[in-house]
Order: structure tokens, then sequence, then C-alpha cells
């Protein structure tokens, strides 16, 4: 029987693993799908949210401001990329400036450090490409970029080597009570377990629903986004915000962490939690709605466009408890923006609910860093010498946009939770994410995974069973 189970393999999820492995427990993650962060956290505007848009006393509100507080000296532990860019909330009329004025006030009663307003001139100063009728914008240092793959990855990593088991491709069915705590029906088997902890992003409320009479409804929130060139991603240096609706924060215009420029998200309540697609509709209204914010956008620079989900729980708050009518249950329900930042301080605050329930004692072995994969393209030419020298895969580039070598790809699939498929070795080195899409990289990366895990050519998939990429063999391809 295992102290803990967690649903969902997400950046809350990997995150309360990470967390509940600093205690003596025996403790597992079970994700229906062929990797971490394969759902809402592989989607988002990869944003560290400084946190003056949440209601004062509310769980986003307090989470945020602790969650971004913790980014930095997480970033340098488990090794991901992070940078804190500081936003912009922009406003293009006089009447904008009052709601400025709340959203600064808000934030400071959060605990947000360092809010301004400033005017166009001294916004002029650091955003010389800001739309022409921007006149002023709340400035907030702390807000930051994150790569939210890396995050996930760093968080699972960790918690895998101090001793949480991951279960893939495996979901769960059904939730039933034991004397003893709970049973997992999964349709892999049965899991026993103590306590339950249910992160499960746009599915949570199906399982809450299984153990409570107390209701609860979430909602798909699709944002759909653009990504654009690298040769683009100097054109804002800071995370441009337009004012905030009742669907969300708007649409954005940022730089990203590795150097492209992020363009969404939209925001359309849909029925399907699994409808990822991207419509005309929805790209051309985020298009013409970042106009507003920069001038002259050089939207022809996009290489791809993607769409992800946000958890909408009805009454617009996380719920991170255990629920009362299930003892052991806990949920960590309802994160949707400002989650990704959030996730960390959600980590800390659901171990430390199970730590408490069950009586832990603090893991003696605990190991608190990481190191990630060393990534060519961000050394020196020294270190990279150096590199190649030790192991002469490194010099041999696979993806060429983004100068991604066979010696990476080869690290994203000996580490722990390792990549099995197209999509999750792009997710930890970034093979395929360039201007050609994977166009050229996919062959050569295929070959890697075939030979490395291995697997033969027709279990190769993009993204897990379903999207297998071989169909069948020719007479070259025998015996592989």
């Amino acid at each position: 029987m295992y102290d803990a189970v967690i649903i969902g393999a997400g950046v809350v999820g990997s995150a309360i693993a990470r967390e509940l492995s600093k205690y003596r427990l025996n403790a597992c993650v079970v994700e229906k799908e062929e990797d971490v962060c394969c759902g809402t956290s592989k989607a988002n505007s990869a944003i560290v949210h400084a946190g003056f848009d949440a209601e004062s006393g509310t769980l986003k509100a307090k989470l945020n401001v602790e969650g971004n507080a913790m980014m930095e000296q997480l970033s340098k532990d488990l090794d991901f990329s992070f940078k804190r860019n500081g936003s912009m909330v922009i406003c293009t009329d006089e009447a904008g400036f009052s709601v400025l004025e709340t959203l600064k006030a808000r934030g400071e009663k959060n605990g947000v450090p360092g809010l301004e307003i400033l005017n166009r001139e001294q916004l002029m100063a650091l955003e010389p490409n800001l739309s022409d009728a921007v006149i002023g914008a709340l400035y907030a240092p702390t807000g930051g970029i994150v790569c939210p793959f890396n995050l996930t990855i760093a968080l699972a990593e960790n918690a895998a080597v101090n001793g949480v088991e991951f279960k893939f491709g495996t979901e769960v069915e059904s939730i039933g009570r034991t004397d003893s705590g709970y049973t997992v029906t999964t349709d892999q088997g049965t899991i026993y377990a103590k306590t339950v902890v249910n992160a499960a992003g746009v599915y949570a409320d199906k399982f809450h629903n299984m153990v409570s009479k107390d209701k609860i409804h979430i909602t798909a929130r699709k944002g759909e986004y653009c990504l654009l060139d690298k040769n683009v991603g100097n054109y804002v240096s800071h995370t441009i915000f337009q004012l905030p609706s009742a669907m969300g924060k708007g649409v954005l215009v940022t730089p990203t962490v590795h150097g492209n420029l992020l363009v969404g998200p939209t925001a359309a309540d849909i029925e399907d939690k699994e409808a990822t697609n991207t419509t005309r509709e929805g790209l051309d209204f985020l298009i013409e709605k970042a106009k507003e914010s920069v001038k002259d956008l050089p939207i022809r620079q996009v290489i791809t466009s993607f769409a992800g989900l946000r958890a909408h729980e009805d009454g617009d708050e996380f719920i991170i408890k255990e629920v009362e009518e299930a003892p052991g249950f806990f949920d960590a329900a309802g994160i949707e923006s400002p989650g990704l930042t959030s996730a960390p301080a959600i980590g800390v605050m659901v171990a430390g609910m199970i730590a408490q329930k069950l009586g832990l004692e603090a893991n003696p072995n605990f190991v608190g860093t990481r190191r990630g994969i060393p990534h060519l393209d961000a050394m020196k030419q020294e270190e990279r010498a150096a590199l190649i020298r030790q192991n002469p895969a490194y010099g041999n580039i696979i993806c060429r946009c983004e100068m991604v070598s066979e010696g990476e790809i080869m690290d994203a699939i000996h580490r722990p939770l390792g990549a099995r498929s197209l999509d999750g070795v792009k997710r930890r080195v970034r093979a395929g994410m360039g201007r050609c899409q994977a166009g050229f990289c996919s062959p050569r990366t295929m070959e890697i995974l075939h030979r490395e895990v291995p697997l033969s050519m027709l279990e190769l998939t993009k993204s897990g069973p379903g999207s297998e990429i071989v169909v069948g063999r020719s007479k070259e391809m025998e015996g592989m």
C-alpha cells in the first residue's frame, strides 16, 4: 500500500510529488499520458506572475506571491530556465488608469514589491515597440518568464530520484473507500493508498465528485497562441499584458526564456476537455488584439501555433484542501492561472497537509538539487569543446534550428523518467521546436530513440499510443 498516490503528472502533481519526497513515505504518481507535462502544463503562457491580479485574501493571491518568491532559488536548485524580466499592464485611455491604480493597490495588499505606474515617456524608454495608443502601464519588476516543460520535468525528476514512483499510461477509472484508505482503480490495475491527491487538471472535478456529495464543476477554457521565430524574440523585453477581463488576463506579448516571441492566449469555454486544436477565428483574433499592445507586430515570423486548456472552476478559486467527507482525499483542483507560478507553493501546502495527516518524518536522504541536460547552444566555445572531447556525440548536431546534438538527445532518453517519444525529446531538449518544426530532425531523432531505448520503428510515437509515426516496413527496414 502506498502512503500517497497523486493523480496527474503536470506541474502541480510534480511539485507535490517533489515536496512529499522530502518525507519518509511510499508515494506514486499516476498519469494517463506517456510522460510528464502532457496536459495544461505543456501549453500555457510560461509566465511567472507577480501577483497583483487575484483578489486579496484568496488562495490564488497567496500562493501566487509565494510561488513567485520561490521560483528563482528553485531554478538554481533544479537547473531550469527562469528570468525575472518584469511585466507591464498597459492602458490606452484615461479611464484605464483607474484600473491600474486598483491593480496596484491590490498587488501591494497581496505583498507584491516594487509596483509602479509609468507614463508613456517612461514606457517608451523601456519598450520602444509599444503601440502608439498606449499611454500608461502598471510595471511589476518581479514578473518573470520560465520554461514550463523544464520546470515540470525538473520537479518530477527530482521527485523520482528521491523515491517517488511514476506510472505513465495509467488512467484512473474509479476511486473507492476502504478501512485503511482508498482503492484507485486504473486501466492497469488497482492501486491501494492511505491518501489520494487529486491534481488532475481539467478532470479534477471528475475525481472529486467520485468521493464527495459536494460537487464541483470545471470548465475547460481554451487559449490559443502564436509562437514567433527567434529572430524577433527581442521585439519586446518585458511581458506586455492588456487590462484584464472576466475571462482572464487577456492577450499578451512576451519574450520566452528560449528567445522566441509569444502572442496569446484567447479565452473560450468549451465542452470537450481534449480539444486542443487551434482555429482560424481564434488566431486571427489574438493577432489583431496583440496589435493594440505593440506596433508593427512581425506576425509573418510565426513558426507555429498551439492551444492549451485551463481548468476553470465555477467558484473562480483554487480548491486546495482535504475533502471533509472523504478523509485522506486532498484536492488540488481548479488550478488555472496563476497555477504555473503557484505550483511550488501548492506543493509545499499539500505535502504539509499530508505529512500532518500521516505523521510523516523528514527524509534524511533527500537530495534537493538536480543538474539539467547541458545545452551546447548556451555554452561558451571552450565549454562546448570540452564536452565534445568527453563525449563526441555532443559534436553531432541533429536539430540545426535549435542546435541540439545527439548527446543531448541521448541524455534526454537516459535520464530519470527519460523521453520515449518525439515530443518527450522535444520537451527536454527542444529538438523540433525551431523554425522548421521538426521537418528535418525527426528521422534522426527516431533513429536515436530506436537505438537507445530501444524501441522498434513501429513502436515509436510522436506523443504516446495512437500517434505512431511508422505504419509499415519496407525491405530496408527489416529487423528494425
